[in-house]
């Protein structure tokens, strides 16, 4: 990935509580012929299984949850400020109706492992998908969530992902 330097995973100092639930994330998937992107603003950063992880959540009718379901690996891009109309773009348009990255004014780049990133990222994790399965309305034991986000009943599915590499935007070296 040009202009990104890969940095150990165990070294990021990302507040991911600000990121995901007040500057948002892109998860993209796919391949090489064709891929996916959707904003969400919902979702964690920590440790499982012994492992450094993230937890998404997309709900069935998302065009990039086949994209997910299909591919072994995901992204997580992360933006600065100047990209919010971009994310808003795409959390509001289907990739099914057109390029809905390039009509966001974005553009797809891949990790070593092949898999797509949003190229305009300052920060990217490459995941690798490791738990999945639908929530469930018996299984909520506060019921305030189901009343108010789900009120179609229309449930999101849970992954639980590996982050196996971290790609940060290599800043522009320092003119003399």
């Amino acid at each position: 990935m040009d202009n990104f330097q890969q940095t150990p995973v165990a070294e990021l100092t990302e507040n991911f509580i600000r990121a995901i639930g007040a500057e948002w994330m892109l998860i993209t998937a796919g391949d090489a012929a064709a891929c996916n992107t959707m904003t969400a603003s919902w979702g964690f950063v920590g440790q499982m299984w012994g492992k450094p992880a993230a937890a998404v959540v997309i709900r069935p009718t998302r065009y990039t949850k086949e994209f997910v379901d299909a591919h072994e690996r995901l992204t997580l891009s992360f933006f600065g400020p100047e990209r919010r109309k971009a994310l808003q773009y795409c959390g509001t348009h289907s990739g099914r109706d057109g390029d809905k990255i390039a009509e966001a004014g974005l553009s797809v780049t891949a990790t070593d492992a092949g898999t797509p990133a949003i190229a305009e990222a300052r920060l990217v994790l490459e995941c690798r998908k490791m738990y999945a399965d639908t929530l469930r309305e018996e299984a909520f034991l506060d019921p305030e969530p189901v009343g108010q986000w789900y009120p179609l009943r229309d449930f999101h599915t849970l992954y639980i992902v590996e982050i196996e590499r971290a790609y940060v935007r290599a800043q522009p070296a320092a003119r003399s």
